[in-house]
């Protein structure tokens, strides 16, 4: 019996041994569980804010144009303000250029005086029109010497012809020899010389004779025609200083509307039911003042042409305020003994 609360002395501290070794375990394991859920919790926190910044720089590409667009840069490069400017010096340019204070691409000339011409007179030829350009040498158009004095008292006569199709080949080659030789040659360089392309030719002329001359008046010629030249030149001498002056041959012939027929107009019904054209300078011999020239100058891109040159011209003065002068003189199939021309 003495021995009993020795042996169960004994047996408490072997059962509490056990609680005490195991307390820090429990504390170490409770620790590590915080420690383990609060590195979750980061894991998980910094997934989801992956996840939302990836879906965000998604609909931002989506709603973001790929490719910018020229307003876009223009925008981004802050050049608004110089666009705008360019414009303005367009509209200046061209306003310049239609009161006659811009220098023209070509020098102008003048007689030798110093003045202004009196005219500059286009005839019209083509590629295979030599013989008949050495027949008019050798009557009413001086040549040589006497073409240069004649320029001298203010009046300026050059052939009117375009470039070949196939530019650089031997029509091309040949006119510009003859040039060489002759010095009477004007070359539309942006023109096709074609039987097409003839309604587009009367533009090209005015356009590069009032850039290259500085004359009263410019006069359109046909090849099939004679010129009394001096009766022209007096003509032209006693109407000197009038603006606005569209001179011919006036006339109004019928629309053909019929395919395939001579001077057939593919835009006859635009003429109206009667179907006769407006009042119009006979193609043959025309006469512009130079400020009517300068208007064909500055709007010859947006002036439509019709089948005919003559027609085409007449619908350009229309919109404007040109003069009509008719004059039966100018009228080259008439019986007047004082006309200034005559059918070749």
């Amino acid at each position: 019996m003495e021995n009993l609360p020795t042996t169960m002395k004994s047996e408490r501290r072997w059962r509490s041994k056990p609680l005490q070794t195991t307390k820090p375990s429990l504390v170490m394991a409770f620790f590590s569980c915080l420690a383990w859920l609060y590195v979750a919790g980061r894991l998980w926190q910094d997934a989801e804010n992956r996840k939302l910044l990836t879906n965000l720089l998604y609909k931002n590409s989506l709603q973001r144009p790929k490719v910018l667009t020229v307003e876009d840069k223009l925008t981004v490069l802050g050049c608004r303000d110089l666009e705008r400017r360019i414009v303005e010096a367009e509209m200046d340019l061209t306003l310049a250029k239609s009161q006659g204070y811009l220098n023209n691409q070509l020098q102008q000339s003048k007689s030798s005086s110093g003045q202004r011409l009196l005219a500059v007179i286009g005839l019209y030829t083509g590629f295979g029109s030599h013989l008949k350009r050495n027949v008019f040498r050798g009557s009413w158009m001086p040549k040589g010497d006497a073409l240069r004095k004649l320029e001298e008292r203010g009046v300026v006569i050059r052939f009117v012809v375009g470039r070949s199709a196939n530019r650089g080949d031997s029509l091309d080659r040949n006119i510009d020899k003859e040039n060489r030789t002759t010095k009477d040659f004007l070359i539309l360089e942006g023109h096709e010389e074609a039987q097409e392309e003839l309604p587009k030719k009367v533009k090209y002329f005015f356009s590069t004779a009032v850039q290259k001359w500085d004359a009263e008046f410019y006069v359109k010629v046909d090849d099939n025609i004679d010129l009394d030249l001096e009766g022209l030149i007096g003509l032209l001498d006693r109407r000197r200083g009038q603006d606005g002056a569209y001179i011919g041959c006036m006339k109004s012939g019928d629309v053909i509307s019929e395919e395939g027929k001579p001077w057939y107009e593919p835009d006859w019904w635009k003429f109206g039911d009667e179907k006769s054209y407006f009042r119009h300078a006979a193609g043959s011999l025309l006469i512009l003042s130079k400020n009517l020239a300068q208007y064909i100058n500055i709007n010859s891109a947006s002036l439509k042409t019709y089948a005919h040159d003559d027609v085409s011209m007449g619908s350009w003065m229309m919109g404007i305020q040109a003069t009509y002068i008719d004059d039966n003189r100018l009228c080259c199939s008439s019986i007047r003994q004082d006309k200034v021309c005559s059918l070749a």
